[in-house]
């Protein structure tokens, strides 16, 4: 049984000065964890600029280029953004509302599917989850005034999101710096983990955002030239359905196409599966081209980190909780590998192909020198 690694002799020599480190850092956590939503904001919004910043630093100093980009952030992205979210708010209020007054004729919905020889309850399906519309409703109506009576707590978080973004901008080769002289890992290890760390964030923010963008988009613009109803509120949900796997913008143009059919359009119906299949498909195309591959995402930690970040972190939890999720399997993979080492039964790479099909090596791709001759014929005999 190998023997329990010795404590690092900085920390035996120096107790109360590691106990000051820890419970700074304890504190300096507590204190970023109230508005820590608004600080992963402000990383999100850093790397994404980060291109643009390194551009602007080959003519003006970093704190003039950290400057403009923060204000390109918030004329690009912030205030669109600020204002597609009231009106797809806007708009939800307003269709919940009709169906609470009955200013939609669910008994007509229901005549025109069934002459199309579909049997549909509708109003029996309206009255049983009638509560939980209204329930959806007064929810809808809260939320509302939560965020117009929470306008100084938000104003502050923007505040802390574009300084956030400022810092990062401007001194983030400081900050990485910084980093490789604090933290307690190896430089090589650290260097790994930033690599792969760098490839989630860029397969998560950037990558997968902007598939959910295009295809919300393309999606959005079909649904404008039907004349459909809602349409912010339904791009809006179309990009936040893209964003998960097996899901995408059927979930939105599929009720849609029924609606149309049921409101005596075949025709614009027929229209909207065609486009929208396109749409849907373009997705095979987009996400593969612009996100990559990735050994930490896949599926269940896509989903799993957008819901569970949604929860944890707010809004911002959309991009961060899969990329979480990813860095923690990354580095529970690194941690593993070195505790292998540490205790000298590191898997070889016989043992790693052993775990994979026998039809999926390749040493050619690999470089892995296939089996000696020797080791042929001396099996040879066994075979026989």
């Amino acid at each position: 049984m190998p023997e329990r690694p010795e404590p690092p002799a900085w920390a035996v020599e120096q107790p109360v000065l590691t106990v000051l480190a820890l419970t700074a850092v304890v504190l300096g956590f507590l204190i970023v964890l109230p508005y820590l939503q608004y600080v992963l904001f402000g990383v999100v919004l850093a790397y994404i600029l980060l291109p643009l910043q390194r551009r602007l630093e080959r003519y003006v100093r970093p704190m003039i280029a950290a400057f403009v980009s923060v204000i390109t952030a918030v004329i690009v992205i912030l205030l669109p953004l600020v204002y597609i979210l009231s009106v797809a708010l806007r708009q939800t209020g307003q269709l919940v509302d009709a169906v609470r007054s009955g200013n939609v004729d669910i008994g007509m919905i229901e005549q025109e599917i069934a002459e199309r020889g579909y049997e549909v309850n509708l109003t029996g399906l309206y009255e049983t989850y009638q509560d939980a519309i209204s329930s959806g409703a007064q929810g809808v109506a809260t939320g509302a005034l939560d965020i117009v009576g929470g306008l100084p707590g938000l104003m502050i978080g923007l505040t802390i999101t574009l300084f956030v973004c400022f810092a990062l901008l401007r001194d983030g080769e400081q900050l990485m710096a910084w980093l490789y002289r604090v933290v307690p890992i190896d430089d090589e290890i650290q260097r790994e983990l930033f690599a792969e760390l760098d490839q989630l964030m860029q397969a998560s923010v950037i990558s997968n955002v902007l598939v959910a963008a295009i295809q919300a988009v393309l999606l959005g613009v079909g649904l404008a030239v039907l004349g459909i109803p809602a349409v912010v509120l339904l791009t809006v949900l179309t990009f936040v359905l893209t964003l998960l796997p097996l899901v995408g913008a059927f979930g939105v143009w599929l009720p849609v196409a029924i609606y149309l059919v049921a409101v005596g359009r075949p025709v614009a119906a027929g229209g909207l599966v065609v486009y929208g299949l396109l749409v849907t498909f373009s997705d095979t195309y987009l996400r593969p081209a612009l996100i990559g591959r990735t050994s930490a995402f896949n599926s269940a930690i896509i989903v799993v980190g957008i819901f569970g970040g949604l929860i944890t972190f707010g809004a911002v939890g959309l991009f961060i909780g899969p990329v979480v999720l990813g860095g923690a399997k990354i580095t529970l993979d690194v941690f593993a590998r070195e505790r292998a080492e540490r205790d000298g039964s590191a898997p070889t790479p016989a043992d790693d192909a052993g775990d994979e099909p026998a039809g999926d090596a390749e040493p050619s791709e690999t470089g892995d020198a296939g089996p000696s001759e020797a080791d042929v014929s001396s099996n040879e005999p066994d075979d026989e």
